[in-house]
């Protein structure tokens, strides 16, 4: 796994995959995770995605392989967060690249495309809110008095059990999927995912889409709920080159429910805008 070493600031882990032809200089497509994930979580796309891109998984600073800042409260926020993001592309040749987050990965996208459109080809968005709904951060408290309460109380591997069965996942998931997911981000310090959930919690996405210019795709749950719609329609009208497609499931974690068919539409995507051919002759 490369690191990313910088004078004063955490360590950078990122995994490359890349099953380009040798001869071709394929382009880069970088996935990034969202809130108290890591690189690990994108496992399931990268047979789809790396025959014809060199995919770059990283890890959120703080979260997987990645060093935590020294001062969590003045080190970990979206400035940082984006500053890390501009830096793993430096490293990779200075772009422009593909790049597709999940979540609130998908935030950082949507700011990263506003402030930064020179180092980016196309924006993919994986069920990224334009930020986290009140509804989402009482529901995440799991009767506690507020969502870090109950991460201070249940620990990372707990509250992530609890979300999974709460909101994240239908019923008749596979229970070796429900244990994976629940036991990787058990794995994150639950003094980062506290942070973190700040950082979810005042996020907002909104002031940045204006200024969205690159092609970007959205995938989204078909029957998500209202909040969720509402900021779908607020995305359509403001970022000129949208395009939205909608997966049959009501559930956020689409991502690792149907990887297949997710990968795939982010694979054509991006070839329609830098012309790699992403069948086999």
């Amino acid at each position: 796994m490369p690191e990313l070493r910088r004078a004063g600031k955490p360590t950078l882990n990122y995994a490359l995959d890349d099953y380009t032809d040798p001869w071709r200089d394929a382009p880069y497509l970088l996935l990034q995770h969202g809130y108290g994930r890591s690189g690990r979580f994108w496992y399931s796309w990268v047979p789809y995605l790396s025959r014809f891109y060199k995919v770059v998984r990283p890890d959120l600073r703080g979260l997987g392989a990645s060093e935590a800042p020294g001062d969590l409260e003045t080190g970990l926020n979206v400035e940082a967060y984006i500053d890390d993001l501009r830096a793993i592309i430096d490293a990779l040749g200075g772009g422009p690249i593909h790049y597709c987050g999940e979540s609130l990965g998908g935030i950082l996208g949507m700011v990263l495309a506003a402030q930064h459109p020179q180092r980016l080809r196309t924006l993919s968005l994986v069920a990224a809110p334009l930020l986290i709904n009140q509804d989402t951060q009482r529901a995440f408290a799991f009767d506690h008095a507020t969502w870090q309460e109950a991460l201070q109380k249940m620990g990372s591997r707990k509250w992530a059990e609890a979300a999974n069965a709460a909101t994240r996942f239908p019923a008749d998931t596979d229970p070796g999927l429900l244990a994976w997911y629940a036991d990787e981000m058990g794995k994150s310090a639950v003094e980062v995912l506290i942070r973190m959930s700040r950082i979810a919690a005042s996020v907002d996405a909104t002031p940045y889409i204006d200024r969205i210019s690159i092609p970007t795709l959205g995938l989204y749950p078909q029957h998500a709920p209202v909040t969720i719609q509402s900021q779908e329609q607020t995305l359509k009208a403001r970022i000129a080159s949208l395009k939205i497609v909608h997966v049959p499931s009501r559930h956020h974690t689409i991502q690792n429910l149907m990887p297949a068919t997710l990968a795939n539409e982010v694979l054509y995507f991006a070839s329609q805008h830098d012309g790699v051919a992403c069948r086999e002759p």
